[in-house]
Parts: structure tokens; sequence; C-alpha cells
């Protein structure tokens, strides 16, 4: 290079080396080559890279490997458009008929609902893909000349083991951090186009229970348990912070029942407590006796574990693992055990869904190595349903335990894979 000239040289496969001089106006244009030429660099080597990568891998996974991709995205393809136009468009086509949602909102909406179907899809896909290939592998009876040349059939089937992992991997980052955001999104962009605001944290039936001891009025000593269910808040919708049509059942007097009912409800964090607006408080002592005070402000000693309630997404699959581990925190510190039981299984939840690629993919391929397999596509998504709707209803039925309380939460979400994985090494052996 002299001055602004930049001599650029390259070599041509099955030619001489080439080279060009360019003059550049301005220093900083020679910059900007050197920079694109840097980067041609850096992609030259990635791609010699992925060559020697490639070379590699033995030529029996290669081969496999091509087999299984294939009809693994037509599974997902064909999984994903059928669950999509059940589960969502169908639902947007009627609002756009019935309340004018705009088209191109409706089409965005939809694409952001893609990778909720998608983490659905996905483990299905890996069980019909791998039925598929293999069983067309058996039927060709490509399997049994490899048998006859010492392969196992446990070494066939590494490349979908590895497939699997792969789609395991996937599901998870999709079902974890692309779903909940997306989903969130999607109904904000909803609630716009339907002409609703979302400039405001909006929530619908904040429902809490309080729990603590109960106090003697004449003493004013507290008993020791403090586990009592002692107060009951309910609010009909809560934005930005303040709860709406509020009402408060109140237990912590022993003898006595207050109702509490207000307009609004603000927490002051200084005070620890509540300020109800515009409402009244009805008391019944132990005679029977009812008292009725209306008031304009009144200031109600409870935390605000309310406050914490409102902000936990209604559905787990607007968490993601650390919102869900927060929620389980806070169901804890309020003494929800129930709902804190609840959202452990859900947690465990989100680890077991992207297991079930795996899962299939050993039971697939398994299944499909038989020798005496003979199928075809519509007998492959036949048999893929079967599979999929027993795993899931002993996963929906397991996880019912666990929410109740009759198992663990981590026996409950894991009992299905453990009991699948059992069954496909089974099948496995009957291949081998």
């Amino acid at each position: 290079m002299h001055q602004n000239i930049l001599l650029i040289e390259f070599e041509v496969p099955g030619n001489d080396i080439v080279g060009f001089e360019y003059e550049a106006k301005v220093e900083q244009d020679i910059n900007k080559v050197k920079d694109a030429l840097q980067v041609l660099s850096d992609y030259k080597n990635i791609i010699k890279y992925s060559q020697n990568l490639s070379r590699s891998i033995p030529l029996i996974d290669r081969w496999l490997l091509g087999q299984l991709i294939p009809p693994l995205l037509f599974a997902i393809s064909a999984f994903t458009v059928v669950s999509l136009s059940v589960g969502v468009m169908f639902d947007l086509i009627r609002k756009i008929v019935e309340f004018g949602l705009p088209i191109s909102l409706a089409i965005k909406v939809m694409f952001l609902k893609l990778p909720g179907f998608l983490v659905l899809s996905f483990p299905m896909s890996v069980l019909l893909s791998t039925l598929l290939a293999y069983g067309k592998l058996s039927s060709n009876s490509e399997i049994l000349a490899l048998r006859s040349l010492g392969v196992k059939t446990s070494r066939l089937i590494i490349p979908a083991l590895i497939l699997s992992i792969f789609m395991t991997g996937l599901t998870f980052y999709f079902n974890n951090s692309l779903v909940p955001l997306t989903n969130n999104y999607s109904e904000a962009l909803l609630r716009e186009g339907l002409g609703k605001s979302v400039s405001i944290e909006r929530g619908h039936d904040i429902f809490f229970k309080g729990y603590g001891s109960f106090t003697d009025p004449e003493t004013n000593e507290s008993t020791e348990r403090n586990t009592f269910l002692n107060q009951i808040f309910f609010s009909r919708v809560v934005e930005d912070n303040v709860m709406k049509n509020v009402t408060v059942l109140d237990f912590s007097k022993l003898g006595y029942k207050q109702i509490l009912s207000a307009n609004e409800g603000v927490f002051d964090a200084k005070e620890s407590a509540w300020i109800f607006s515009n409402g009244r408080l009805i008391t019944l002592d132990k005679g029977g006796r009812t008292t009725t005070i209306g008031f304009e402000k009144y200031v109600y000693p409870l935390g605000d574990g309310p406050l914490k309630v409102s902000k936990i997404p209604d559905d787990a699959n607007k968490m993601t693992l650390s919102q869900a581990f927060a929620a389980k925190k806070i169901y804890e510190e309020t003494g929800n055990a129930r709902e804190a039981r609840k959202m452990s299984v859900r947690i465990q939840e989100k680890f077991t869904l992207p297991c079930a690629c795996l899962v299939f993919g050993l039971i697939g391929s398994s299944l499909g190595s038989k020798s005496n397999l003979r199928s075809s596509k519509s007998q492959g998504f036949g048999l893929s349903v079967i599979l999929i709707l027993v795993y899931y209803v002993l996963s929906f039925v397991s996880s019912s335990f666990g929410v109740k309380g009759t198992l663990t939460p981590v026996l409950s979400a894991w009992l299905p894979v453990l009991i699948s994985f059992l069954g496909g090494f089974y099948l496995l052996k009957k291949a081998s």
C-alpha cells in the first residue's frame, strides 16, 4: 500500500494469483475496504472449519442425519400449521370480522404466537420424524443390511438421539426465553388493536389469603400458632398498583368478623399498610350485633402480599424460570402453600417439556428400527398421535397429583419422563 493505494491479491481455485490496485480518495475508504476484506477472510475460515467438522462426522451418521432432517422439517411445519390454525387463526379471523381488528395487526399477533406453538410441535415432530425415517430404512431392508455388517441398533439410533438433544435445547430456549416475551407482547398488541388501553399495568380478580395468628381483643394477646387463615383480600381489578373494588374479610380477632369494602386501595410502603378510600366497614361481634361505619379514608394493617400477587402472571407460560422462582417465593412468603406447590410443579415442567424431545427421539427411533415395522407416512402419523396422547395424558394426571400434594413436585413432573425412558429402552432392547 502506498498512500491511498491498496494492492489486493487473492487466489482463484484452478488459476494463478489475481491482483489489482484500489485507489481511494480518502484514507477512511482504505480502512473500510480493509474491514470488508477481514470479514471475507473470517467467513472463509468459518466455511473451512465447517467443512472440516463435517468431514470429521462418520459417514454413517451423516447419512442417517440426512434421512432424519427432511421429515423433521416436514413434521414441524405440519404440526405447527395445524395447531396454529386451531389455536389462534380462527380466533383472530373472528376478531377481524366482529371487532374490526386490523389485518396487519392480526398477522403480527399470529407470528408472535408462533413460538408458543413451535414449543408444542418440536417434541411431536421428533417422534414423527424418527418413526418415518427409521421405518423407511427398515422397510427398505437398509437397517437389516447394516446389522449384517455388525452395526448394532444402539449405534444406529445415536444420530437420532443427538438430534433429539439439540431439539431439547432449542425447545428449552424457546419455552423459557422466547415464548413468555412474545406472548406478553402479542397480548399487548391485541388489546391495542381492540381499542383497549395498554399504557397501564392491569390485572383482574386479585385473590389473596393472609395467614397469621388470632388475637384476643380483651387481653390483646396473640396465639402462638401463626399459620391460621385470618384474612382474605379480593380486588376486582388493579391498575398502576391501585386496587379497585376491594373487599377484605378479617377474622384475626377472636369472636369478631369484619368486612371492609372500598372503591380503591393503595399500599403505603412507609406505613406498611393499605389506605382504602370511599368505603364502609361492617363489624359482627360475639353477640351477633352489627356495626357499620362509612369512611373516606381508612388505614388497614396488611403487608404488600396482595400487590406482589397481582404482579404474578396468571399463566406459567408467560413466565421465565426466574419469574417462576420469584412467584414461588412470593406464595411461600404469603403462606399460600397450595399455589407455592403448584408453582414448584410448573418450574419442574419447564425442564420436563423439552425433555419430551429426547424421550420421543428414543421411542421413535427404537420403534422404527424394528425389522417387522412397515410404516407409511399415514401409519407413522397415526402411531405418533397415539403415543403423544398417552404421554401427555400421563403427564397431566401426574401433574395434577403434584398440585394436589399426593406426589412431590419433582416426582410428579419427572415421573412421565422416567416411565417413557424405561419404555424407550425396552423398545430398543426388543429392536436389537
